[in-house]
């Protein structure tokens, strides 16, 4: 059985497609034990506890230094014994050690057809108002392996969304996550609990 932390900042509708995912048995072998934010207001961690998932929140605003945050994030982690951490609208970034400690144990989903619209800035609606600004016809959403660097990691899953007249940033958004986001991080959780996603020579391989 797959032990799964979910890190998040908000609302946490991908934690949502994850939580419904297992329910539905389109993910299998695979548990969420931790849901952890660094946001006390996040809605994701109301989510954690009303289907009787462990709920914690850690907050860099609690320590005096981004060092003791970054060390108390990863003890935390740690506790519960994870194999897998996945961010899922997790707005910090990681410390090396955190990376290193979880080499290719930790995937994120990321809101546009990596590598395009990706890296430092690229977050959030920015991501889609780039789009939308550029004239791109078609967007979508990437699962990868979280590295050292920013949205650099090995591609796992992607699906295009096209982007249609009159879009705005966040009716893209919501387009992206309905028609990508909420259907590749549950299946890739899925694979990954299966035994199906292999690191070779830096890129995912995925076995079906």
């Amino acid at each position: 059985m797959l032990k799964i932390a979910v890190l998040v900042s908000g609302g946490g509708t991908n934690l949502q497609a994850i939580i419904d995912g297992i329910n539905h048995k389109t993910i299998t072998n695979a548990k969420i034990e931790v849901v952890v934010s660094n946001n006390k207001g996040a809605y994701a961690l109301e989510r954690a506890k009303q289907n009787n998932i462990k709920a914690e929140c850690v907050s860099p605003k609690d320590f005096k230094s981004r060092q003791l945050f970054n060390e108390a994030l990863l003890e935390r982690i740690d506790s519960y014994q994870v194999d897998l951490i996945v961010l899922a609208g997790f707005l910090v970034v990681l410390p090396e050690k955190m990376i290193k400690a979880y080499t290719n144990r930790i995937i994120n989903v990321h809101p546009s057809l990596i590598p395009a619209f990706c890296g430092i800035g690229f977050y959030g609606l920015n991501v889609h108002e780039s789009v939308l600004n550029r004239g791109v016809k078609v967007t979508g959403a990437t699962v990868h392996f979280v590295d050292e660097g920013t949205d650099t990691g090995p591609i796992i899953l992607q699906k295009a969304v096209e982007v249609k007249q009159g879009d705005t940033p966040k009716t893209l958004q919501q387009r992206v996550m309905e028609e990508a986001e909420w259907s590749i991080l549950p299946e890739a959780i899925h694979l990954i609990a299966n035994h199906k996603v292999e690191v070779i020579e830096g890129k995912a391989v995925i076995y079906k």
